[in-house]
Parts: structure tokens; sequence; C-alpha cells
């Protein structure tokens, strides 16, 4: 499994392209078992992505981070300060990769988001299809919506972006 799942750029003292071999090399206090224990109703495992983030060592002008799911053109900027702590990177079911069913293989799961539409890190920041995040300073690209139709049809599946589905 050396294809690359996850890159982490901008502005990074170390540029990261992150694949499987990679994600299971991290250590131990950097791993999240069971995020069904902090995230109920939730499945898989990965690691915590301040842990990815300290390698990356983000340089002092970041300020946000741009989540990008390439695969659906969806995009989500936070500032970087509020995900510190809140941000897991699931990329495993069991021993296999997190599917594309659940998200994977790459989702970011936040441990305590608001309702959407409430606040920076809302229910739309649990993005599926994770391929990149990019640091940079001042707010990024953001495609999630802006109003309640587009609300309503990201949540009813109209698209397979739909953050919030199992």
């Amino acid at each position: 499994m050396a294809s690359v799942l996850l890159q982490i750029s901008g502005l990074v003292k170390h540029p990261l392209s992150l694949g499987w071999d990679e994600l299971e090399q991290l250590p131990e206090a950097a791993r999240v078992a069971d995020v069904s224990q902090i995230i109920p109703g939730r499945q898989g495992a990965g690691v915590s992505l301040d842990a990815l983030l300290e390698r990356a060592e983000p340089l002092p002008p970041a300020d946000f981070a741009t989540l990008h799911a390439d695969r659906d053109d969806f995009h989500v900027s936070v500032p970087l300060a509020l995900l510190k702590g809140q941000g897991i990177v699931v990329y495993r079911l069991g021993e296999a990769p997190l599917g594309t069913d659940k998200g994977g293989p790459i989702r970011l799961l936040i441990r305590d988001p608001l309702a959407c539409q409430t606040g920076e890190l809302d229910d739309c920041a649990n993005v599926k299809y994770l391929s990149r995040i990019e640091l940079g300073h001042g707010r990024g690209r953001d495609t999630r919506p802006t109003n309640e139709s587009e609300h309503a049809a990201l949540h009813e599946g109209a698209g397979p972006a739909s953050p919030v589905g199992p």
C-alpha cells in the first residue's frame, strides 16, 4: 500500500506525503485505536491530526487549515487554533483500509463538532475522502453550504461529499 493517501503542505517546514505504511509507523501516542470510544456512532481507527501537524511543523504565519476532498471538490477552511486537539485522521477499519462507503481512504473527524452552519468547526468539517491539508495565512477555499437549501442537499446525499454520513 505504497500510494499516497494524504498530503500536508503549504506553510509547513516539512511537507508530508503519507501512505498506509507511514500512518502505521506513527508512535502509539499518536494513535486512536477506536474512534467510537471518543465519537459515538463512528467507526474506525486512525491518528490524531495534532501528531501529523507536529511532524509537518507549521510555520508561524500559518493560521488556517484548508481540508481538501479533491475527489468531490469539497473544501473546508478552519482556523488552525480551533483544530488543535479536535481532529482525528481515520484511515482504517479493523485491519483493512477505510472504505469509500465510510468516507475513506482518509476521513477527518472532529471530536466535538458544532451543528452545521453554527461555527467554524461544525459537523460539515467532518470531511470524507480527505486528500490534502493545506496550511496557510488567512482563510482558504471553503465550499461548505451557505444557505439552508444547499445544506439540506448536502446532507440528503445529493453529493457524495456529504460530511456527516456514516
